[in-house]
């Protein structure tokens, strides 16, 4: 195991019931900006909610917000910000509304281009603070530095992270979750699953407690994922589901561990290009880096077929395989497709993929050994 530091100061107000507990969350004396995405809060009883927590408290309101947050949308919500003097944040949504909010508040203060702190990762020295109210499990955005914005003008989709950005505060009402529709209940459980894969599927650095905790959160995202669809409104699977989530990305089990990512930075370009959501960019995808890159990811996939999917196979190449179908298999159980075709990706997207990784002299993978090659090779088996 690595020598780590760890730091994570998120508050968590987990249950029924608990956006009720909001006011006491927020600053005194603060005006506050809700920031929310395209309405469904409205449908499904949240917005109340958050308006009765909020009573006798100044707000003001930003909607809009994209699925896949784009740049210029929250460019626009920058310039409320200051026309209305607020002076703390409120994201109501998933991860991609989360998301938003960490840019916009980092945007608010930032003196040079605000696409620089996506391109640059240039060094955040002041934001406004926020807190989140969680409706979509999937991104652990509620949890952790990070966010990912999309750049409509030029289809470029990256990420940046900072320690200025943890919401202060973040509330979890499972609850809140009953109304989803399906297909952004199976993104949720897997973008968790990928997240999981992408701090555990790397090296064998001894890591135990790591390690199991990472397999426990993919054995709940199984058990819970394939109950979900037959019993929507039972509260201990969604809670179950929600904290998976969390946990997902949270910092703690990446801690001591290599990192790989490919996965996500391949499925990023995916999306920027052709508007496929994010999970299934990432199911198309981790099937491929899994098979392209099993030799140096040999001891953990087997590790993950063993304890994870309950596999018994004597040979290493057989129990690979296995491994990876049981993977693949588990993301189109949820009603995910996992292939290029599926989605209508034409040959030519894979060149252009390539070149942009090029261009920005990006080697992926724990061991930096996922050059723009061999990301073509990943992308070439899922056609």
């Amino acid at each position: 195991m690595y020598n780590f530091s760890f730091y994570n100061p998120v508050k968590i107000i987990f249950g029924k019931n608990t956006i009720s507990k909001l006011s006491k969350e927020i600053p005194k004396n603060s005006k506050i900006m809700i920031i929310y995405g395209g309405g469904s809060i409205k449908k499904n009883g949240v917005y109340q909610q958050v308006i009765d927590a909020l009573s006798g408290i100044e707000f003001v309101e930003f909607a809009g917000i994209e699925a896949n947050p784009h740049y210029e949308t929250c460019l626009k919500c920058v310039e409320k910000i200051k026309a209305k003097n607020v002076d703390f944040l409120l994201a109501v949504g998933g991860g991609s509304v989360i998301d938003a909010v960490k840019f916009i508040a980092a945007a608010t203060f930032f003196e040079n281009d605000p696409w620089k702190i996506m391109n640059e990762e240039a060094n955040i020295k002041k934001a406004l603070p926020f807190g989140s109210i969680l409706t979509l499990p999937a991104t652990a955005s509620e949890m952790n530095k990070g966010a990912v914005i999309t750049k409509a003008a030029t289809h470029e989709k990256l990420a940046f992270h900072s320690d200025k950005v943890y919401p202060k505060f973040s509330i979890l009402d499972p609850t809140t979750t009953f109304t989803l529709p399906k297909i952004q209940i199976a993104n949720g459980i897997i973008d968790t699953f990928v997240h999981v894969t992408e701090q555990y599927l790397t090296t064998c650095e001894n890591a135990k407690i790591q390690d199991y905790f990472a397999e426990s959160i993919l054995k709940v995202l199984i058990e819970e994922g394939l109950k979900v669809f037959d019993d929507l409104e039972n509260y201990d699977i969604r809670a179950n589901l929600m904290w998976a989530s969390t946990w997902g990305l949270n910092g703690w089990i990446a801690q001591g561990q290599s990192e790989d990512w490919s996965t996500h930075m391949i499925g990023h370009e995916l999306t920027a290009i052709h508007g496929i959501d994010h999970a299934q960019t990432l199911a198309i995808i981790l099937p491929g880096v899994m098979e392209i890159m099993k030799n140096d990811k040999k001891e953990k996939i087997i590790q993950m077929g063993k304890n994870v999917f309950g596999i018994i196979e004597k040979d290493d190449e057989t129990f690979i395989k296995k491994t990876i179908s049981a993977v693949d298999n588990f993301f189109q159980s949820l009603g995910i497709a996992t292939h290029l075709s599926d989605y209508n990706v034409p040959d030519e997207t894979i060149e252009i993929i390539v070149k942009r990784l090029k261009d920005r002299n990006w080697i992926l993978g724990e061991k930096q050994n996922i050059t723009p090659e061999v990301v073509k090779e990943i992308l070439k088996i899922r056609k």
